[in-house]
């Protein structure tokens, strides 16, 4: 069971909060009574998961964006916020080949503005800022990386992500010292979910094609990478925030990922979607494999969750079978025209293992 009882009433602000992740954010904080104001873009997709659920109708979302420095300043200012995760970004490796002067102002000065704006506000007393697995400096090892380890991400977005990394850094060592706000950061793996609407990433166009009876093409089989369903590292983030709101010194920064045994390729991940999905859906759809080099792209990557799970006693609750699952799950809910926010209530409760989060 995990308990979500601080959470109601506090005042939280996300940015990012139309994302695929922040929606998943926003319906658990909903559901746990949390005052909850948002602060991001359009959702980057149509449809999107923040639209489908309705979540506008039960929270402020404030459309802005983190290059905006005195738009962001207004918003810290009427909504007052007690814990702030920032989540916003361009979270697209192939898009930060494309558009990397854009990926670098929205990563890193997105990260400088939050960040000025929690040191102007008093009222702010736990920061987390969210990166990504891709932070480090790939040397294609077999072990998980540390906390500890070298900052230099390959790729524009990788690489934005670092910096985002070594300004929240910066930051804290030069304003935060004597201060009250308690400052992380959080390095999360590949996510799955249902929800998810994103190009060039390899759940979403197993459902397209899924959805239009189509083989999966596969770009590159062979990348091993960490995946989890969201929930977990939005439950890690919520862990985090939470801990170090209660006492500073968990303030640090933490990886978030599976165990070893939930690090696949490209490749086993869509067999074990495609087994899934045929289960489920009576279909029969496969994948085929179309590598054709493309740009780089690191071919192993994985994370050394140790200091989560001493810290704080966390661990993973679904392995990726189970993921799996649940994204089949509530993609037939969507195709079927049923309704996804409830498929996203069950699961949520099924994860956190209460009834009804509100009442805790």
């Amino acid at each position: 069971m995990w308990d979500t009882s601080f959470f109601k009433n506090k005042k939280i602000l996300i940015t990012g909060h139309t994302g695929f992740k922040g929606a998943w954010m926003c319906q658990l904080l909903k559901m746990a009574g949390a005052d909850v104001t948002g602060y991001a873009l359009e959702a980057p997709t149509s449809p999107n998961l923040f639209d489908l659920c309705r979540l506008s109708e039960s929270m402020r979302s404030i459309h802005g964006d983190v290059r905006d420095l005195a738009h962001m300043k207004e918003t810290f200012a009427s909504c007052q916020p007690e814990i702030v995760i920032h989540m916003a970004a361009q979270p697209l490796v192939l898009e930060s080949y494309k558009n990397p002067v854009y990926t670098y102002e929205t990563n890193v000065m997105g990260t400088v503005h939050v960040l000025e704006c929690v040191r102007e506000m008093s009222c702010v007393k736990s920061f987390l800022n969210v990166t990504t697995d891709k932070v480090y400096l790939n040397r294609e090892w077999e072990w998980g990386y540390r906390e500890n380890e070298e900052l230099n991400g390959f790729d524009p977005y990788s690489n934005s992500k670092s910096c985002s990394e070594l300004v929240t850094s910066s930051y804290k060592n030069s304003f935060f010292t004597a201060s009250d706000t308690a400052i992380s950061t959080a390095r999360a793996g590949n996510v799955i979910g249902g929800g998810d609407f994103a190009a060039d990433r390899i759940i979403p166009d197993c459902i397209r094609a899924a959805q239009d009876k189509k083989a999966i093409v596969v770009r590159n089989p062979y990348s091993t990478r960490p995946y989890e369903h969201v929930l977990e590292p939005v439950t890690a983030y919520l862990m985090i925030a939470k801990a170090q709101y209660e006492d500073p010194s968990f303030a640090g920064n933490y990886n978030v990922g599976p165990d070893d045994a939930d690090c696949l390729t490209t490749g086993e991940l869509v067999t074990l979607f495609c087994d899934k999905w045929n289960q489920a859906s009576g279909s029969s759809i496969e994948w085929k494999n179309e590598y054709d080099g493309g740009p780089h792209e690191a071919t192993f990557l994985k994370l050394d969750c140790s200091k989560l799970k001493k810290t704080l006693g966390w661990a993973p609750r679904w392995n990726v079978e189970t993921a799996i699952e649940k994204v089949v799950e509530w993609s037939l809910v969507y195709f079927e025209h049923r309704d996804v926010s409830k498929c996203m209530e069950k699961q949520i409760q099924e994860f956190c293992g209460i009834d009804d989060l509100s009442a805790k």
